[in-house]
């Protein structure tokens, strides 16, 4: 494993980034653009340079698609972990230099590894994914608008509406299906819906959404897709422990998961009755499902073996 030394602070904006160097201890902003990028990018050193910056979607696909061209490793944090790691600093004020500090000070602190190099296939995926679930809360939004419409035109003006949205959903889908014939994708879907409860766009969304599937241990998986508990104690209180945080698309379709799982496997329909009588809660049964479900996928992916 690579030991980096240099963190190189990055805070990205939607037209340009700032950037902090630890060796010279000075700022430089440039444009968030292909030709900067690169240039940044090839006067760094792959042997000894980490390039850490928040996760901002698609303002930094350009950055991590530079950087992985010239060899250059890089970690991607939570914005709102560093913001939080900066305010614990005495920085109170906030700033994109500031920001930029940071985040090269926050890569040093913990150590920050490095994270895959993106992935074409991929990234692609995951861009359709993500409008095809666009389409799909657009036409929510346009049926639950049909339920409060009495105007005959507006009724009939939502309901061409949701008619078109339609076609443009199974127009995605359609690209999806075709994308998703890919062989590394095809090899990884079938793995995937070999679990119980597990369906084609359960497997479309943790390809998607989460790349990392098995490369990670059970507990990183868990709270990575939101699925892990976290206490809530104080003195003799010992609070109730809740999911929080993670990827909400994620988490939602490992939910909707469960739901098949419980119904389809004898072994986690038992899991999920004996936490729901533990606790006394059915939801927090389907979570726990949810999660062990999660964790099996992981070593599907790891093991490269299919459910049994």
């Amino acid at each position: 494993m690579t030991i980096h030394h240099t963190f190189i602070g990055c805070d990205i904006g939607k037209d340009m980034i700032d950037i902090f160097d630890p060796r010279t201890a000075r700022f430089c902003r440039i444009p968030n653009d292909e030709a900067a990028l690169s240039t940044f990018a090839h006067r760094l050193d792959p042997a000894t340079d980490l390039v850490v910056f928040g996760a901002t979607g698609h303002c930094d696909r350009l950055l991590r698609l530079c950087l992985s061209q010239a060899g250059i490793a890089f970690a991607r944090v939570n914005p709102k972990t560093a913001r939080r790691f900066a305010e614990a600093r005495g920085r109170l004020a906030k700033t994109d230099r500031i920001d930029a500090r940071s985040l090269c000070e926050m890569g040093a602190m913990f150590g920050l590894t490095a994270e895959a190099p993106p992935c074409p296939v991929r990234e692609r995926l995951a861009a359709l994914a993500r409008r095809r679930d666009q389409l799909v809360d657009a036409r929510a939004t346009e049926r639950r608008h049909l339920c409060d419409a009495f105007d005959p035109a507006i009724r009939a003006d939502i309901e061409t509406m949701i008619a078109i949205l339609g076609e443009k959903i199974a127009s995605i889908q359609a690209e999806i299906d075709d994308h998703m014939k890919s062989q590394a994708l095809t090899e990884h879907a079938h793995r995937l819906t070999s679990a119980p409860g597990v369906g084609k766009v359960t497997a479309l969304t943790l390809l998607a959404h989460m790349p990392e599937l098995g490369a990670l241990s059970p507990k990183a998986a868990a709270s990575l897709a939101g699925l892990a508990p976290f206490n809530d104690d104080s003195g003799k209180r010992s609070g109730r422990r809740r999911i929080k945080g993670g990827r909400p698309r994620v988490r939602k379709a490992l939910y909707m998961a469960a739901l098949g799982a419980i119904k389809a496997s004898a072994r986690l329909r038992a899991f999920h009755q004996a936490v729901s009588a533990r606790t006394g809660s059915a939801k927090a049964g389907i979570i726990a499902v949810a999660r062990k479900l999660l964790t099996i996928l992981n070593a599907m992916q790891r093991d490269k073996t299919h459910f049994a």
